[in-house]
């Protein structure tokens, strides 16, 4: 690559989900010029794309717990659909999905694109990053956009990817899981009403279908046989799709054809169901949901037993709030509820790739075990380890000095000033 024919930021976030979006804004109103990149021409990761617009948790035991640029999006989506906040204060983690909150996702996506031109972030949609070469002095990225490729350098990149794709391009050390938690196409059907339907018979006849091999049992829910949440629900999250590592192109590209293919088999047999003749089917999601592929190995490595524990490390940088929640194939879901007043802790160490210069990772490719993991990939701990690696990658190249040298004092100072909560 020609460096001087490239254009030359400080920071390039790879990727503009609920981690990277907060950490190009973060890392631009800390002094960087910032560019950012995502693969679709929409910010939000799965809040758009992936069909789940209800980022949680941010409270917890009756305070708030996570805060800063992505919670500042959240309420100002709210407000702009005039919708009052829901009561979050007091956190029953035996139905954590309703500390969640409802957002519309195109005003949120849309917010988010005000508040990077606000920022000065130099925003690259539907493109993607084609190859990494860390150098003495940065970061050299080659980047792919709809006419073709051309370079960039960078003195910092932050993977935000979700999939760690800008790290194993810069050859950092990886945990790849296997098998993954399944994945999830949501989608919502209607044309029908639910309490009309006689679910025993639909049970019934689908056992029947899938003893045909008509039907999965995991096309319905997340457990063996007919699950009624997917007509009470009208679709919503409550599928699984198992069996596939979707962290490169190939797995992204059969999980998302298993995906499509498991919601026709559905729909084949609903449609036949009394009740069921005027079923329709609406894509809320523009790709199949995934929940893991694979990690960074990081200068420091969060587990169950320390996110259980809700151990505060010395260099945390920010809060995480829920249940460990591992999807299984077999089992289902493993949920393992925290103790009450137990709120863990993110260590920087868990954002900066062991072995590597110039590259950090947030969102649910930080540093973690697989149990903690399930529990860290949550979009409001997404927001927060987001900005706290744009203020890292800020102060990084503002003191030139890697990022697990900078003062913590002033990493707190910088987040702090951007509402973020600080342990």
């Amino acid at each position: 690559m020609s460096e001087s024919k490239a254009e030359r930021y400080d920071v390039l976030v790879a990727g503009a989900g609920a981690a990277g979006l907060c950490a190009a804004i973060q890392a631009a109103r800390g002094g960087a010029s910032v560019c950012l990149v995502e693969k679709y021409g929409i910010a939000g990761g799965t809040i758009t794309a992936g069909g789940i617009p209800y980022p949680g948790i941010f409270h917890a035991w009756g305070r708030q717990v996570v805060a800063g640029i992505g919670w500042d999006l959240v309420e100002k989506t709210r407000k702009e659909s005039n919708d009052p906040l829901p009561d979050l204060y007091n956190t029953n983690l035996k139905e954590h999905w309703r500390y969640q909150v409802n957002i519309d996702p195109m005003i949120f996506a849309t917010l988010c694109d005000e508040a990077f031109a606000e920022a000065g972030v130099t925003v690259k949609y539907h493109t993607m990053i084609g190859a990494v070469e860390v150098e003495e002095d940065g970061v050299a990225v080659t980047l792919c956009g709809k006419d073709g490729l051309y370079p960039v350098f960078s003195k910092r990149v932050i993977d935000c990817t979700g999939d760690a794709n800008a790290a194993k391009m810069a050859g950092a050390e990886l945990r790849v899981s296997d098998p993954c938690q399944p994945g999830t196409l949501c989608y919502y059907a209607t044309g029908y009403d639910p309490e009309k339907l006689d679910i025993d018979a639909i049970k019934a006849a689908f056992d029947a279908a899938m003893a045909r091999g008509e039907v999965f049992k995991e096309d319905t829910g997340w457990g063996s046989g007919f699950n009624p949440h997917v007509l009470f629900s009208r679709g919503n999250n409550s599928n699984h799709i198992s069996g596939i590592n979707a962290g490169d192109s190939e797995g992204r590209t059969k999980i998302e054809i298993a995906g499509r293919a498991s919601v026709l088999r559905l729909y084949r047999f609903l449609k036949k169901q009394p009740g069921l003749e005027k079923l329709e089917l609406k894509l809320n999601a523009a790709e199949c949901g995934v929940r893991e592929t694979r990690t960074i190995v990081g200068q420091a490595t969060v587990t169950a037993e320390e996110y259980a524990a809700g151990r505060k490390y010395d260099d945390a940088v920010s809060y995480a709030f829920y249940p460990i929640d591992l999807h299984d194939a077999k089992v289902g879901l493993d949920k393992r509820n925290l103790e009450p007043g137990v709120v863990p802790t993110v260590p920087r160490g868990a954002l900066i790739p062991r072995g590597t210069r110039h590259l950090l990772a947030a969102g649910r490719i930080l540093s973690s075990d697989r149990l903690a993991n399930s529990a860290l990939r949550v979009q409001a701990t997404c927001m927060a380890t987001g900005q706290a690696a744009g203020a890292l990658a800020a102060l990084s190249v503002r003191l030139n000095v890697p990022a697990e040298q900078v003062p913590m004092a002033e990493l707190r100072k910088l987040l702090e000033e951007n509402k973020a909560i600080v342990p």
